[in-house]
């Protein structure tokens, strides 16, 4: 069995800074291969997510990193020492991209024609990931089309002349390519066991990754509700390994927000604690370009000589208890300030080039089609008020219950501290009562050092919101970003 990755770099957008190689604050095209390089090269992580949900994507990429770069891939190649993974969209969801899912699958007999042709004998590409999965037959779908499609027509005899495709256009290869689910909501978080376990039914896998979404949750249900579903997810997945003896390698999605994960180069340890079982942690654009290199070479390198482990057990039941009780004030809070965090939002500062996306917040009908930012500018518009997202919700337990959620949730204090710390009073003293009232009730469960500074940056933010000043807004906004060194 190959190396599991223990870091995946990624293409979110949660980067103040931007990288010294792009010439641009919006990264995109080449620059993006350039990244691909400076990651594998540089930051010694050995894989990168290739983004074709949401966002123009490259499909030339292992074309281009080839031919710039021979020397080093010749020593150490691309599907053998370091990995692309293509995101691709799923089209249950965002039928108007499912073409682009098609061309992306079209694309990686491709790749393996140019990295057979530069001298290699391994695939480059061999793994996809499909978004919001819901139910096994996705997975399938797409397992299905590439092996009865792209692989199994290649005998097809074209015309009068019945030449094969592959005597036409030559062989196609990879045969197969593994299918990797990304579960976001708290229906296929809940039940990703069992989606999982159906897909592998009838096959002989040497393993599977499953990839748990953090930030998505967080939005639609709250940062600690969030936390509890992923450790339910990991406990669910561990003993779905126990029973199929099949292996079966987590991948979490964290950021380096509190909200989003608390996944900075200085807290890789506190997530491996947090989620022992896990096999692979994001590397998003905050930790890779607002953290001196150094610091973040050395916590690549620590995650790469980590070990996993059997994930902490959690009582479920009880989990699954505090999830309803958070989330059903979390989300009336979030109607409360809907309005405000969408145009706040508005003013900051994009770093990938993307599509509209709407999120998953907006498909809720007992929302009633509220529809929010992607997570990052959801988060960055309640930081850049001095309101942190992660106080939302936690009003909706006792004392007790809170006590309790230290037992499901180990680094709940660490968290808090660290959000609490952009905290702004006087501002919050303007936001609706019921925000007002819950998380002053959270302010009385945790010790925290509010940052003054940060507060006179963020009370300038809302007045200049107020009084339609858009260019000292932004400003404000990316200046309350510079000193929390990450975006959203």
């Amino acid at each position: 069995m190959r190396e599991v990755p223990k870091c995946m770099s990624t293409q979110h957008p949660d980067n103040v800074f931007s990288p010294f190689f792009s010439d641009s604050d919006v990264l995109a095209g080449e620059t993006e291969v350039k990244e691909a390089f400076f990651v594998f090269s540089q930051l010694g992580c050995s894989e990168q997510m290739w983004d074709s949900e949401g966002k123009a994507v490259d499909n030339q990429v292992v074309e281009k990193l080839l031919s710039k770069h021979m020397d080093f891939f010749s020593k150490k190649p691309i599907g053998k020492d370091f990995y692309l993974t293509y995101r691709v969209p799923n089209p249950s969801v965002e039928k108007d991209q499912g073409k682009i899912l098609l061309e992306t699958l079209h694309s990686i007999p491709r790749a393996f024609d140019v990295a057979k042709a530069a001298g290699f004998d391994n695939a480059p590409i061999f793994e996809v990931i499909l978004p919001m999965t819901t139910s096994h037959l996705e997975l399938e779908r797409v397992r299905n089309y590439y092996e009865q499609i792209i692989i199994g027509k290649k005998e097809t005899k074209l015309g009068n002349e019945q030449i094969s495709v592959k005597e036409w256009v030559g062989d196609f290869q990879p045969e197969k390519i593994n299918v990797i689910p990304l579960f976001e909501d708290l229906n296929s978080l809940s039940k990703c066991d069992m989606i999982v376990e159906k897909y592998l039914e009838g096959k002989s896998l040497e393993y599977q990754r499953v990839f748990l979404a953090r930030s998505d949750p967080a939005l639609n249900y709250g940062s600690a509700s969030a936390v509890l579903l992923s450790k339910i997810a990991l406990q669910r997945l561990h003993n779905l390994e126990e029973k199929t003896s099949t292996p079966i390698f987590p991948i979490l999605g964290v950021g380096g927000s509190p909200f989003r994960g608390n996944f900075t180069p200085n807290k890789v340890n506190n997530c491996g604690e947090e989620y022992p079982s896990v096999q692979t942690f994001s590397m998003q654009s905050s930790f890779k370009y607002d953290h001196p290199f150094r610091d973040v070479a050395n916590a690549v390198d620590m995650l790469n000589h980590r070990h996993r482990s059997a994930p902490l057990d959690i009582d479920e039941k009880n989990a699954l208890k505090l999830i309803e009780k958070m989330r059903i004030v979390y989300q009336g809070q979030i109607k409360e300030m809907a309005d405000l965090i969408n145009a706040i939002s508005a003013f900051v500062p994009n770093r990938r080039a993307r599509k509209l996306h709407i999120g998953l917040f907006g498909y809720s009908r007992s929302l009633k089609g509220i529809k929010l930012p992607r997570a990052i500018k959801f988060c960055a518009a309640f930081y850049s008020l001095g309101i942190p997202a992660e106080l939302l919700g936690l009003s909706a337990l006792n004392e007790k219950e809170f006590d309790q959620l230290h037992n499901l949730y180990v680094k709940l204090d660490e968290d808090l501290q660290d959000a609490a710390h952009y905290l702004n009073k006087t501002n919050l003293g303007q936001m609706p009562k019921t925000v007002q009232d819950g998380i002053s009730k959270v302010l009385g469960w945790i010790d925290f050092e509010p940052d003054e500074e940060y507060r006179e940056i963020t009370t300038n933010v809302y007045e200049n919101f107020k009084s339609g000043n858009p260019a000292m807004l932004m400003e404000g906004i990316r200046e309350a970003a510079w000193k929390r060194n990450f975006l959203g």
